[in-house]
């Protein structure tokens, strides 16, 4: 086959080649293959280069690997290399990567141990498989037992389920998981629980039948085949076991590490209870038998658990307590027996010790005398033709023969248990078919193989046969059907290795000779073996090393089988004598087991085989009672090949479906594979050969539609054709040449081998194509984009930068120009700065010269004027000298004398002058201390200037001068008196200034202490103030730590708070609805048991009476007429009762009433009694009319004088209001005239004017109302007065004439009814009176309030300013008047409703009483009046329709005939008021009530709900009527609520509708019950919803393509969707809308509630969305990413549903949260740590097993997507294991959330409500 594909071997291609680790390894090819290359140039996925040789003989190339998108394929034929590297590495990747057990492979499902139990066998995975085509869902053993299952129902034919395996592999796990599906979809046909009988006696078998092994902790030790049997309706009926080759030799011997048959554990972990005291049991490591393989112990196996569940499966079969305790205490004698000690007395003999403990309870329990027993143990009996001797036996064939007795009792024990179990399944009732389990071991091989192994690999060799042949046939029908040409396939025959075996003188036949001779030995056995078959079979082999031992080549392998212990296997010999003793026994149970020795063909009990190997015994079919006991002779093999012939047969007779288990290593580790183990298997098996014989046609097949779909990429428009069979035709012609490479069939496309990955190949590469020229257009464009992005980034840039140039040399423009004008200006004035200076310096020099003349011309005229003065002087000097020379010598004496003395005194001056001087020097500084001194000094000095001037002036004139000098002596004299008085102050000052100096220096050092003080002060201050200011900052920052801390801990506790709120909300919340679950399931299940009771009385009462042929004909005809009756009669009272009605109403009409006085006045007085009667009453009648006359006028006048008070009082209060605001008014205009010409004047002005009109407008109202107070008052007197008029006086004088007894008890009845009447109206006027009164109280009470309140804001007004006062007073008296106003009003349009109602009713009146006086003129005086006068009038009288319906209590069953059992929803219905029969019922109802009447009421209620509950039996899977009668149903709940005078449900009634309620029954418990029968309509009405939409579902949700082109269709093997129905669904998720719209307007058209109808469409939404995950889930083939995108699509839709039907808020989107979760997670990425968080975080409405089985079903489609790896599947299973969550895998399409009925009162009044004709309700009268 690979030669024909050299062109697949390129560069890059990936091929498998041989390894002794891994068995197959995977390279890949680094250059291309050419014809005749002996090397292949491979790397392998490590990286390391290899050069692969080729065989030079055959040339054979490496097997090709397929396509990573066909890796994990649920069918391994869906391969398109079949080989077994890819079958080996497919179930490898789904086993160890997905997580997946089960495989396809054709016909045969793989199925691999995981060592982990798994969360996919409960009943929900169970309700998912049901129902469902086996190729539609993942592989699992429950598809497999569907199929089975579906076939028998539809082919009619038995059918059978070969489960086969190695020991450890879970074949007993998988028969178990397949009869518990049998027995969970079937049910039982009758109450006995025959499923559960069927799955009770797995844990009995396991018991007594399995064991602890190396390789598996629960290995079967023996074969069964168990039909389960069926009736016509395919409920189970009972079931049959049969058993093969139990391993005995396991009682009595273990290997390490293993154990005995569980049975023995159970009983040693229950020795304590008190029930097994007496079998005086120990501990397992006490006990021979149970103590050989040292492993008694299981992990996770409570052996005293399993014993109770032992004990309980017993008992559900029927095995009772005493029966049980036998059987346990022949299991316990077993093990005593296993620990009696045998010693050697000599060589040849052997004894037991006497008084042997073990041996002695062994004999009690047994019931055997101790003597015989320890006899035959040791001794032996042996007979010859003549005598017979008692020999001793040794040791060790004493020990051989007490463990052959063990052996024998447990296998009788064994097939026992197993007859009683076939007992307790057995069922009278003829079984239809049966479905068979083969739960049997698979092909074996160690290293010692003997007899045991032999036998199973015969039975395996038989199994292969059947198996290759079936599905050989399979194939040639396959091809038959699709009518192509096919030729014979070569595959494996094993017919001879199976003569080889069973053929005459085949291994078998001669053993069996063997056994026969006398000195028969198993070496001879090998001779003849040797002589017989090594030179004429091939199959048949000789060892090179052994003469005791020879090779069969089977299927699966060649197998070296040791010949030591064959004979004495076969034989399987007892020693008789010990079963003698047993017989005798006086044990019951015991004796019961021995007693059909001689009719069994059973075997005994075999010796041991030698090394501890299994021994072997087999239970065959029951031996007919013509048999010999010869037959007890018949050898092992013998009896296995019977018993294989018979099974073989029944096969052969079924339908046959497989199941291999695989074993995927030695150590029982989870879910890891073991390559080498795993092909030893699945070769052993047959799963290879399977691949061959697919392999060697053509394993691929598809539908055109699926190769269209596919390869729709290789097709050009052109080749696109109408006809998709002809556009496949031509399309395969062109892309492979080789026409014997694929076939076309009717329906399908046949491909070799290969073909399909050829066409993946060509497929990949023009996607690869097309992927390049989208890569390359998209990049052109991206780069484009790019370009022109920064093409209009640079233009921009360059817009920028030259924008920026220009901005700047305009800057620069203008700083040039700025610059040049500031150069002007400064320039400017620099030059002017230079001439003003320049100008200034000319003017001071002009200044300074001018002034420099002017002062040399000044000191010119001086020195001229001083020189004319001189001159005078000098010629007055002259001429004085003259004058002085005379006197001269006269006064010289004097002048000398006065001379000196003025000298001594000018010294004397001289120097007190120098001393002040210096003193003045000396005290300079105090000059500016002392402000007064320097003033005086500054004196001093003008005078001494004076002075200075006056000698100057003294001198040159001398006459002058000494009278100056004298002036200036005295002068001087008083100055020196000063100086010294200056002087002596001079020193006081000094003495002040030291002193002041010292104050000042002590004021210094004091200022620098404080000084010091205060900056210490100020330091301490600010070290102070800083260390506050941080203890303030540390203090604030706590504060605001604790503020948040505080904040944050209450916000904390606040969300704690609201948290726990909110989770404990939720608790409740979830605990009321699992409440109210609870109770609508309690519910459920009693209407089902309530019909389950109706179904089994009507089978009773048919089984009773069974009819004669035309009985019930007669029966239909009688109901007929009684129906036809029965409305005539109905007919007849509803006459009579509108006859009454009639009459009733005439009597109380008041033109009855005067026909009735008229007709008094003519009748004759005949009886006295009925006279006396008459006055009586009349007297009665007057006195009370005349008392209540009476009350009412003191009643009224006081009224009307109360009215006059309040009247009163109102226009005193109005008056003094009036005069006040008048005032206001007054003194608001004189300040408005004061103030005319301030703003807003008119504004008042025009306010004022509106409230003279509202005050007008206010009279105006006044008045009117008091006339119509008047009116209303003459009126009412008026009807009093007329009232009064029209008493009954006439009748006492007109009794007289009375002469007719009818009639005058006629007119006694209307005089009764008319009291009556008088008497009702009193009493509401009475009423009417008290409530006017209290009225004008409320009113009065008003009056005052609000009168004290005006007094109080007067108050208020008068503490505020003038402005204020008048403002607010103003506000006040708008308010007041405009509320006054609009309480008048509201008073005047009630008033004027009354004068409306009294007109009305004054009409009425008239008009009767007109129609009364015509009828009185036409009427002749004697003319009968029996006729009624004037029924046209009576429909007048709507008035007075109260809302009832009056109904004869004959007329019930009509009324619920019509109204509930006969009234179609579609049609009659339809057109009807939403919940118009429900009205109808409670009008009804109404009435009963009102007429108090218990009975009435309750009849009507129970034959109400009777008759709802007939019909939704009767049409219960018509949505329509469930719908229509949950509605109405609903409505009649809500009536009773509404009317039921409850205040909480009278909240939105009207007055006339509170009238209207029920006033003498409390109807709360039929409440109740309503709303139990509401709540079984809406689960009656959620299944036939459900029933509607299930088929829908998968298809439109999943399977249809909403979006075309998106999903990918993938190679699919053998098993095609709709595999087992021949029509496939084509709903669409347009139809899923459609039904959806039709259940809401269907809805809708009934009334239905709208909460109510949201919990509907919740309840949908649910269902889709669980059954769409959950198939999910179960697909393989659908978790790909274009899946999800149409899952997401189909939900948006949905979704917009919601929104177009304004349901968005009901929930029901909620409801499809785990199915967008489940569709984003298969579009999501998933390779990174942050995109598992993100998955975590997103998928919170997925449970963890949800998450990770939809990452390990992950599929791509193409082959650019990639697989989830297991490293990141780990990732989240890390994250989310702490998650606390149920483990359940797929959702419960079965809840049904609980429904609440909303409180939803009507607005229609009942009064309104008209009856149609079309209902035929004419019976009911209105009230």
């Amino acid at each position: 086959m690979n030669q024909e594909l050299d062109f697949m071997y390129i560069k890059y291609a990936r091929v498998w080649i041989p390894d002794p680790e891994e068995v197959w390894k995977s390279a890949e090819l680094n250059k291309d293959y050419r014809q005749g290359d002996g090397v292949l140039q491979l790397q392998l996925e490590d990286g390391k280069e290899l050069e692969y040789k080729l065989d030079p003989k055959t040339n054979n190339l490496p097997h090709l690997r397929n396509p990573d998108i066909l890796v994990g394929e649920n069918d391994l034929t869906a391969l398109s290399y079949l080989h077994e590297p890819a079958v080996l590495h497919n179930l490898k990747v789904r086993f160890t990567d997905s997580k997946l057990i089960y495989t396809y492979c054709g016909i045969v499902l793989v199925a691999i141990n995981p060592y982990e139990t798994l969360p996919i066998y409960g009943a929900d995975i169970i309700n998912a498989y049901s129902g469902q085509n086996m190729g539609d869902m993942d592989p699992h053993i429950f598809a497999v037992a569907e199929e089975s299952y579906k076939q028998m129902a539809r082919d009619e034919r038995n059918q059978s389920i070969i489960v086969s395996g190695e020991s450890g592999a879970g074949k007993t796990v998988s028969a178990k998981y397949a009869m518990r599906y049998f027995a969970t979809v079937s049910g039982s046909a009758s109450e006995a629980n025959v499923e559960e009988k069927v799955l009770a006696s797995n844990p009995i078998m396991e018991s007594i039948g399995n064991a602890k092994t190396t390789r598996n902790d629960n290995s079967s030790r023996f074969g069964k085949y168990i039909e389960i049997g069926f009736d016509k309706k395919y409920h189970i009926i009972g079931a049959n076991m049969r058993t093969y080759l139990l391993e005995k030799s396991r009682v009595v011997f273990q290997a390490d590490e293993e154990r005995n048959y569980h049975i023995f554990y159970q009983l040693c972990a229950s020795a304590n209870l008190p029930e097994f005291k007496a079998l005086k049991l120990r501990t397992a490591n006490e006990f021979h038998y149970t103590k050989q393989g040292r492993s008694p112990v299981i992990d996770g196996v409570d052996d005293a658990k399993e014993m109770s569940t032992t004990r309980n499966a017993f008992i559900l079969l029927g095995v009772n307590e005493s029966y049980q305790m036998g059987l346990f205490q022949i299991l316990a004698s077993i093990l005593h027996l296993g620990n009696v000690e045998v010693k050697d007395r000599d060589l040849d003999s052997s004894i037991i010790p006497p008084n042997n403990a073990h041996l002695s309870v062994f004999c009690e329990l047994m019931g055997v005398t101790y003597q015989d027993m320890s006899h035959w143990l040791c001794h032996k009996k042996i007979k010859t033709t003549t005598e017979t001797f008692i020999k001793p036996i040794p040791k060790l064939q004493a020990i051989n023969a007490r463990d052959a007795l063990s052996k024998h009792i447990y296998a009788k024990l064994f097939n026992w248990i197993v007859d009683h179990v076939n007992k307790a399944l057995h069922s009278s009732v003829k079984q239809h078919s049966f479905i068979g389990v083969l739960d049997i071991y698979g092909f074996e091989t160690f290293e010692i193989n003997s007899f045991e192994q032999f036998c199973i690999n015969y039975a395996n060799e038989k199994l292969q046969q059947q198996f290759n042949l079936h599905v050989f046939k399979l194939e040639q029908e396959e091809y038959m059907k699709e009518q192509i040409p096919w030729t014979l396939i070569d595959f494996y025959d094993n017919q001879p290795c199976i003569n080889l075996i069973e053929a005459k003188m085949g291994i078998l036949d001669l053993l069996d000779e063997e056994c026969k001779m006398p000195k028969g030995s198993d070496d001879s056995w090998a001779q003849k073996l040797y002589n017989t078959h090594l030179k004429t079979c091939e199959l048949f082999e000789k060892p090179r090393m052994s003469n005791k031992a020879f090779i069969i080549q089977h299927f699966a392998d060649k197998v070296e089988y040791q010949c030591d212990g064959f004979l004495e296997k076969n034989k399987d010999t007892v020693n008789e004598e010990q079963i003698n003793v047993l017989k005798a026994s006086k044990f019951d149970l015991l004796v019961e087991l021995f007693q059909d020795v001689e009719k069994a063909t059973s075997p005994t009990g075999a010796a041991p085989a030698p090394g501890g190997r299994t021994r072997l015994s087999v239970k065959p079919v029951k031996s007919k009672a013509g048999q010999s006991s010869k037959e007890h002779k018949k050898t092992v093999g013998l009896q296995f090949r019977n018993s294989l012939h018979l099974l073989m047969e029944t096969l052969n007779a079924t339908t046959p479906h497989y199941v291999r288990c695989i074993k995927p290593n030695d150590h029982k580790f989870a879910f890891t594979f073991d390559p080498k183990r795993a092909v030893q298997q699945l070769r052993a098996c047959g799963v290879l050969e399977t691949i061959r014989i697919s392999a060697a046609g053509f394993p691929s097949r598809w539908t055109y539609q699926e190769f269209f779909s596919r390869y729709r990429v290789l097709m050009k428009q052109k080749d696109v054709l109408t006809d998709k069979k002809m556009t496949c035709k031509n399309v395969l012609e062109k892309l492979v040449q080789d026409p014997d490479k694929y076939q076309f069939g009717k329906t399908k496309i046949f491909f070799r081998a290969g073909q399909v990955a050829y066409l993946e190949k060509l497929r990949a590469d023009k996607l690869r194509a097309a992927c390049i020229r989208i890569q390359k257009t998209i990049r052109c464009w991206l780069a484009r984009k790019k370009y022109l992005r920064m093409k209009n980034a640079a233009t921009t840039i360059q817009r920028f930068v030259r924008g920026y140039q220009a901005r700047c040399l305009a800057k620069f423009l203008r700083r040039t120009r700025a610059a040049i004008v500031i150069q002007k200006y400064q320039r400017m004035y620099v030059q002017r700065t230079s001439y003003k200076r320049k100008q200034a310096a000319a003017l001071v020099m002009q200044c300074i010269l001018r002034a420099y003349m002017a002062r040399q011309l000044y000191k010119a005229l001086l020195r001229e004027h001083k020189a004319i003065i001189i001159q005078k002087m000098v010629r007055g000097w002259l001429a004085r000298q003259w004058y002085k020379r005379s006197l001269r010598a006269i006064v010289y004496l004097q002048c000398c004398i006065r001379r000196m003395r003025a000298k001594r005194e000018l010294k004397k001056l001289k120097i007190e002058a120098r001393s002040v001087e210096h003193f003045k020097k000396l005290n300079i500084g105090m000059e500016n201390k002392i402000m007064q001194l320097q003033r005086k000094i500054d004196e001093q000095h003008k005078e001494n200037r004076a002075v200075s001037e006056r000698l100057n002036g003294l001198e040159i004139s001398h006459a002058a001068e000494s009278e100056r000098m004298r002036g200036e002596l005295t002068r001087l004299r008083g100055a020196e008196e000063e100086a010294k008085n200056n002087a002596n102050r001079v020193t006081s000052l000094l003495e002040e200034l030291e002193r002041l100096r010292k104050d000042l220096q002590n004021t210094q050092k004091e200022k620098k202490t404080i000084e010091d003080w205060a900056q210490k002060y100020q330091d301490e201050m600010e070290q102070m103030i800083s260390e506050l200011k941080e203890q303030n900052h540390l203090l604030k920052n706590e504060k605001d730590d604790l503020n948040r801390l505080i904040q944050e801990q209450s916000q904390q506790w606040t969300e704690k708070m609201q948290r726990a709120l909110k989770e404990e909300t939720q608790q409740l919340e979830s605990d009321l609805n699992e409440e109210r679950s609870r109770y609508q399931n309690l519910l459920s299940e009693h209407l089902r048991l309530e019909e389950k009771y109706d179904d089994l009385k009507e089978e009773i009462t048919l089984a009773v009476n069974i009819p004669k042929p035309g009985h019930r004909r007669t029966d239909s005809t009688h109901s007929s007429n009684e129906s036809e009756c029965t409305y005539s009669e109905f007919a007849e009272s509803e006459e009579g009762s509108r006859g009454g009605e009639d009459v009733s109403k005439g009597i109380l009409d008041m033109s009855l009433f005067l026909k009735l006085q008229k007709r008094v006045s003519e009748l004759e007085q005949e009886k006295q009694s009925l006279q006396n009667e008459l006055d009586r009453r009349e007297e009665q009648f007057q006195r009370a009319r005349a008392r209540d006359d009476e009350e009412h006028k003191k009643s009224r006048s006081a009224e009307l004088e109360y009215e006059s008070l309040k009247r009163q009082e109102l226009e005193s209060e109005n008056k003094k209001l009036k005069h006040n605001l008048n005032q206001m008014r007054q003194s608001l205009r004189g300040q408005t005239e004061a103030r005319s010409a301030a703003p807003g004047s008119p504004a008042y002005v025009v306010l004022l004017d509106q409230l003279n009109a509202s005050n007008e407008e206010l009279e105006v109202r006044k008045e009117e109302v008091l006339i119509l107070r008047s009116q209303l008052v003459s009126q009412k007197e008026a009807m009093q007065h007329k009232a009064t008029m029209t008493e009954p006086l006439p009748y006492i004088e007109d009794v007289q004439k009375l002469t007719d007894a009818k009639e005058i008890s006629q007119a006694y009845m209307g005089l009764k009814d008319t009291n009556r009447l008088l008497e009702s109206q009193l009493q509401a006027q009475r009423r009417s009176h008290e409530n006017e009164v209290e009225v004008l109280r409320g009113e009065l009470q008003s009056v005052k309030e609000e009168n004290n309140r005006q007094q109080q804001l007067l108050a208020q007004n008068l503490q505020l300013p003038p402005e204020a006062r008048i403002e607010a007073s103003l506000q006040h008296e708008i308010t007041r008047l405009t509320n006054e106003n609009l309480d008048l009003m509201e008073q005047l349009e009630k008033q004027d409703k009354t004068v409306r109602k009294l007109k009305k009713q004054l009409k009425v009146f008239a008009k009767k009483i007109n129609d009364l006086e015509g009828g009185q003129m036409d009427v002749s005086p004697g003319q009968t009046t029996d006729e009624p006068v004037h029924p046209v009038n009576i429909p007048r009288r709507e008035k007075d329709f109260q809302g009832m319906l009056e109904y004869k209590k004959e007329d019930e069953l009509k009324l619920v005939k019509n109204l509930i059992l006969e009234l179609k929803p579609r049609g009659v219905a339809v057109n009807l008021i939403p919940g118009l029969p429900a009205y109808i019922l409670f009008m009804c109802l109404r009435h009963a009530d009102y007429v108090n009447d218990d009975q009435k009421v309750r009849s009507l209620l129970t034959s109400v709900i009777n008759s709802i509950k007939k019909i939704l039996k009767k049409r219960g899977d018509d949505f329509e009527t469930v719908s229509f009668w949950l509605s109405n149903t609903c409505r009649f709940l809500h009536c009773l609520k509404q009317y039921s005078g409850d205040e909480q449900f009278m909240k939105h009634n009207s007055p006339k509708q509170n009238d209207h309620c029920l006033s003498n029954f409390d109807l709360a418990e039929y409440r109740q019950v309503l709303s139990d029968l509401a709540i079984q309509i809406y689960q009656q009405l959620i299944k036939c919803m459900e029933n509607i939409l299930q088929p829908m579902i998968v298809s439109g949700m999943l399977e249809h393509e909403t979006i075309q082109g998106v999903s990918g269709v993938k190679p699919t093997g053998l098993r095609k969707r709709t595999s087992s129905i021949a029509d496939e669904g084509t709903y669409t998720l347009d139809s899923i809308i459609r039904q959806l719209n039709t259940f809401h307007s269907i809805m809708c058209q009934h009334g239905t509630d709208p909460e109510l109808i949201k919990q509907v469409v919740k309840q949908q939404f649910y269902i889709i969305g669980a059954v769409t995950l959950n198939n999910l889930l179960l697909r393989k083939d659908m978790c790909s990413w274009s899946k999800g995108m149409q899952i997401r699509y189909n939900v948006s839709q949905l979704e917009e549903w919601l929104r177009d039907k304004n349901l968005m808020v009901c929930g029901a989107k909620e409801t499809l949260e785990p199915l967008i979760q489940a569709a984003q997670l298969l579009q999501v990425k998933k390779k990174t740590d942050e995109d598992a968080e993100a998955i975590c975080s997103m998928c919170n409405a997925l449970s963890t097993a949800q998450i990770v089985k939809v990452l390990n079903l992950y599929t791509p489609v193409n082959a650019f997507e990639e697989r989830v790896s297991a490293l990141f599947i780990r990732t989240i299973q890390t994250r989310l294991r702490d998650r606390k969550e149920s483990p359940q895998l797929l959702m419960d399409t079965k809840i049904i959330y609980p429904v609440t009925f909303p409180f939803n009162p009507s607005s229609l009044a009942l009064e309104t409500i008209q009856i149609p004709s079309s209902l035929n309700l004419g019976f009911l009268s209105r009230v």
